[in-house]
């Protein structure tokens, strides 16, 4: 079937995936920890897929190597981002793999088709200044500021992942000792230190005149009562609840769509490298599985430290009218 000539697939919603395939989501599932968002996603890629075979008149039986490279031809050719398509064919090949393991499939038509390399981005870390200035917006000290300040304090200065955030209940802290306990991907769980502004505002959240200001008479549902963040109504927040409220103090504070969740957490580790924090250190406290994944903000801690190195060394520009002569270091 060629990637260029074929009709548009139905709309992945409409495919119903078939048993196998539902069996290996709960797989990821149950052996591997993968969570709730992450097979949401593999749900979504698979269906596609799946979607794509249907137009062409096949079955995951009938798949060969070059019907998986079509299937990437295919996505690139819909315009998807190199990070998709990547993350795509990971999904379909690790399906092919465990048909296979599993019997369903005679031998892997997946197995040698190579993913494609996706161009690394630097993260957008914010300034020192900045993230002051967005934390700085959040006026009032009613109970919904004391919130909305704790929670960007508790992002940028612990590093946590948005979901990390909103899943945290009052058992996970521990105002003692300083540290918080975070639940991250694969349902892994770390020990966060929490000090200085991030724990004054935690504090002053969780006083009278914070979180009780939004207890409601009756839960609505089990554990809200346990959450750390509430919403307006009384119950935990959500993920969703929680960007609006990131992204609403970044519109106050200027910085519009450049502001995310991420972009916090991003700033963190940047700026803890940037004052000579261990790598090792950040890794553990960000929750990466791999250091490779901690060495990306070693490349933007070197750049900025070349900025401010020759802005403000008298002689790392050269002499005047002659920026870059000379010798060049290896």
């Amino acid at each position: 079937m060629s990637s260029t000539d074929a009709p548009s697939p139905a709309p992945p919603a409409a495919i119903e995936l078939p048993l196998e395939a539902e069996e290996f989501l709960s797989w990821l599932g149950a052996e591997r920890g993968r969570s709730a968002n992450t097979l949401g996603a593999y749900r979504r890629d698979l269906r596609a897929y799946l979607a794509w075979l249907h137009v062409g008149g096949m079955t995951l039986a009938d798949v060969t190597p070059q019907t998986v490279e079509d299937y990437v031809a295919h996505l690139r050719l819909l315009g998807r981002a190199p990070a998709s398509v990547a993350r795509a064919l990971v999904v379909v090949r690790s399906l092919h793999r465990f048909l296979t393991q599993e019997g369903h499939l005679g031998t892997d038509p997946a197995l040698g088709v190579e993913v494609p390399r996706v161009p690394q981005g630097l993260p957008k870390a914010l300034s020192e200044e900045e993230v002051a200035a967005i934390i700085g917006a959040v006026v009032g000290n009613d109970a919904v500021a004391r919130r909305d300040r704790a929670i960007l304090e508790v992002l940028y200065g612990a590093g946590l992942r948005i979901s990390e955030l909103v899943r945290l209940s009052l058992a996970d802290l521990d105002a003692d000792k300083g540290v918080l306990r975070a639940t991250g991907k694969g349902t892994k769980e770390r020990l966060v230190p929490v000090a200085g502004m991030a724990q004054e505002a935690l504090a002053a959240w969780l006083s009278p005149s914070g979180r009780e200001r939004l207890v409601p008479e009756q839960w609505a549902r089990r554990g809200d009562a346990e959450a750390v963040f509430l919403n307006t109504r009384g119950g935990r927040l959500s993920r969703q609840g929680a960007w609006g409220i990131v992204r609403r103090h970044g519109d106050r504070a200027g910085m519009g769509e450049r502001l995310t969740p991420h972009v916090l957490r991003h700033s963190c580790a940047t700026h803890m490298l940037d004052h000579g924090a261990d790598i090792r250190v950040v890794q553990e406290l960000l929750g990466h599985a791999s250091l490779s994944t901690t060495q990306v903000y070693t490349l933007v801690s070197t750049e900025r430290l070349r900025r401010v190195y020759e802005a403000a060394h008298p002689r790392a520009r050269g002499r005047p009218g002659r920026r870059g002569a000379g010798p060049q270091l290896p």
